[in-house]
């Protein structure tokens, strides 16, 4: 049999890349925390070194995120994609005979240093996608994320209930599994007349992150995306240890709780995107989620009760439909041979805000963690992500409407 590496690019091929790639990350999330608490002595060491763990993947990610963005800008999406199923596989293999935390460690600096597919994935729909499609089928890859997010952290749930280390052979099992997927039957999304040569000095964090704030019509939400990326990885860095102090959840209550967060960006990006953004403009849809994330970073903290959790996540659809709305302004702004970089400065800003949060969450929620179980103060490191989400919407309407006043400024009189 002949394999055909020559096909078009297309919707199916990324998404289905997707899918496995978000259930490989889904599987360690119920886990990770426990897997760090088995070498700790106390919940606050164990909530610092989680930190440290997630600080590790955050940090390598912010600095080689950039650079592989720009690599794919040169090189095409494809082998870019292929080298970070290749460090997934990797790391999460040697995550299951890890015997000390500083492997630990170690292995998701690995992680982070190769794993760029969100970005890049991201540039592979813009390669494919008319600017004003853009939206919807950012929604779709989004949809994917979710729906890996429902049957990763169940599974990793089910399996961590087995043995803690269960999940991370399952996860690194799907890493090889997308790499087999993509060397034989991914296509290439970027011709050659498309691509651009390489150049370090325009992919180093800081220059990509310069570059993506000139962007015209579209700088100013950088500010936008530091402080609703911040509150998300505050959230993703504090939402089983505070489940575990809060209420006592283990890794099966947490992975059907991380299986309700991604049942609702699958049928919010999946099902309801096309038809919101036939009623409202990214603009207008990108404000409607900022309310409703910082409304429900409030009640999660508030919650007193697990199954608070669940009804709050269900009530934050607006919530799904923010990272869409903000990647297809920024994606319009960039021209169509700097799609890598750019969305790939967006992944580098967001391993920034990866970085931090473990730095401002895991203390937060070291300070509260002997709290009796219930006490709303554990809620803490939520308080603080609603006040980050509020800051986003205020520097969000700010944008949007100089924005408005620069093209009402801009048209010719009568």
């Amino acid at each position: 049999m002949i394999l055909r590496r020559d096909r078009a690019a297309a919707m199916p091929f990324i998404m289905l890349t997707t899918l496995i790639d978000m259930m490989s990350i889904g599987l360690i999330i119920p886990v990770l925390p426990a897997l760090v608490g088995d070498f700790t002595g106390s919940q606050a060491d164990q909530a610092f070194w989680y930190g440290v763990v997630t600080f590790a993947f955050g940090l390598a990610n912010f600095f080689a995120s950039p650079i592989l963005g720009a690599l794919s800008d040169a090189h095409g999406r494809r082998p870019v994609m292929l080298l970070g199923f290749c460090g997934m596989a990797v790391s999460f293999l040697a995550t299951v005979v890890a015997t000390a935390l500083w492997v630990l460690v170690a292995v998701r600096v690995v992680s982070g240093a190769m794993q760029a597919n969100m970005a890049v994935g991201n540039a592979y729909v813009a390669d494919i996608t008319p600017p004003e499609e853009r939206a919807k089928r950012f929604g779709m890859l989004g949809a994917m994320f979710g729906l890996g997010f429902i049957l990763g952290p169940v599974m990793g749930g089910l399996l961590g209930a087995i043995d803690l280390r269960l999940p991370f052979f399952a996860a690194g099992s799907l890493a090889l599994l997308n790499l087999l997927y993509g060397y034989f039957v991914l296509p290439e999304s970027l011709p050659a007349a498309r691509r651009r040569a390489f150049d370090w000095k325009a992919a180093n964090p800081v220059s990509s992150l310069r570059g993506l704030a000139q962007l015209k019509g579209a700088g100013p939400l950088v500010a936008v995306v530091a402080c609703s990326g911040l509150a998300q990885f505050v959230l993703y860095t504090c939402w089983v240890l505070y489940t575990t102090f809060k209420f006592g959840w283990g890794p099966l209550e947490n992975g059907w709780s991380l299986a309700a967060v991604g049942i609702v960006s699958a049928i919010v990006q999946g099902l309801l995107l096309g038809r919101l953004l036939r009623r409202f403009s990214p603009r207008r849809l990108a404000v409607l989620g900022l309310v409703s994330s910082t409304l429900a970073f409030v009640l999660w903290g508030a919650a007193s009760q697990g199954w608070m959790m669940f009804a709050v996540i269900f009530a934050n659809l607006l919530g799904a439909t923010v990272a869409a709305a903000i990647q297809s302004i920024i994606s319009g702004a960039a021209d169509a041979r700097s799609q890598g970089q750019a969305l790939g400065a967006v992944g580098g800003l967001n391993s920034l805000m990866a970085v931090i949060a473990p730095a401002i969450g895991a203390p937060l929620l070291a300070l509260v963690s002997h709290l009796p179980q219930g006490d709303w103060r554990i809620g803490a490191p939520f308080y603080f992500c609603a006040a980050l989400q509020a800051a986003a919407l205020v520097l969000a309407v700010t944008h949007f409407r100089r924005e408005r006043l620069a093209i009402l400024q801009a048209k010719p009189s009568s």
